[in-house]
């Protein structure tokens, strides 16, 4: 049950409270991948999520760590950033499959840099800048997806 939803966005604050209003909406064992240029805001889709979920200390892009974990009350947040992954050994010696569980909610950058390995998203959210902003393309693959996207409309 596949279900999409586009969204055009003037500036950062617009894309914050975009991910704002979806956090809310998010449930253990799910899985979101981000998939844009450099720059075209899958951080701060990030930090809109956590901020949502009430995480306010600071929200860096894992570029370097490949992952930071943020422990939130019910739940701990995944964000991977696989823009500098190098091949599946990485994957397995990491042990980052272990992450993706029906406890935690795994939000991943450049998804596309992992191949096969990654299990399948509920949620796909890809940014691209336009003229005046940004475009957001939403597409879920799974029936909690799918509610979670029709929560925000």
């Amino acid at each position: 049950m596949m279900f999409d939803s586009n969204y055009d966005l003037k500036d950062e604050s617009e894309t914050l409270r975009l991910a704002e209003s979806m956090a809310s909406h998010l449930f253990p064992g799910m899985n979101l991948y981000l998939k844009g240029e450099l720059g075209s805001g899958k951080t701060t889709f990030v930090r809109g999520v956590l901020r949502g979920l009430g995480y306010q200390d600071k929200v860096k892009s894992p570029t370097y760590t490949l992952v930071e974990p943020y422990s939130l009350e019910k739940f701990t947040i995944y964000h991977f950033d696989l823009y500098r992954f190098k091949d599946e050994t990485e994957w397995d010696d990491a042990g980052f499959r272990e992450y993706f569980n029906n406890t935690s909610i795994c939000l991943v950058e450049w998804p596309e840099k992992a191949g096969h390995i990654l299990p399948k998203p509920d949620i796909s959210i890809e940014l691209s800048h336009t003229p005046h902003g940004r475009h957001l393309h939403l597409i879920s693959y799974t029936s909690i997806g799918t509610e979670c996207l029709k929560a925000i409309i």
